[in-house]
């Protein structure tokens, strides 16, 4: 019997820990009408339970900020910030994909 994908969302990020793999995730997404950023990290267990207990929602974007990153993505108006898509963990990316697709599926 697979357990359930637990979720926690503040205003630009979003956790996830899979009990099945026992790994946890985030994704810290910026979108405007000038474009779209994201970065995506592999977070641990002690990060993601400190997520959400600062009053300011930027706390808890600098504490996933030291998580290891494995994905980015940013494309503005004033043109791409860096390169157009990538990529520093091709398994942990996927992983995080599954587990973003489980919680959907539920």
């Amino acid at each position: 019997m697979k357990k359930t994908v637990t979720e926690k969302k503040g205003c630009n990020w979003t956790a996830y820990y899979d009990p099945d793999t026992g790994r946890y995730f985030a994704e810290i997404m910026y979108t405007s009408r000038e474009g779209r950023e994201q970065y995506d990290y592999e977070i641990t267990a002690d990060i993601y339970a400190r997520l959400g207990t600062f009053k300011d929602d930027a706390e808890n974007e600098r504490l996933i900020k030291t998580a290891k990153i494995t994905y980015s993505f940013e494309n503005t108006m004033y043109g791409t910030l860096g390169p157009e898509r990538t990529v520093w963990d091709e398994e942990a990316n996927e992983a995080m994909r599954k587990v973003e697709r489980k919680k959907k599926n539920r």
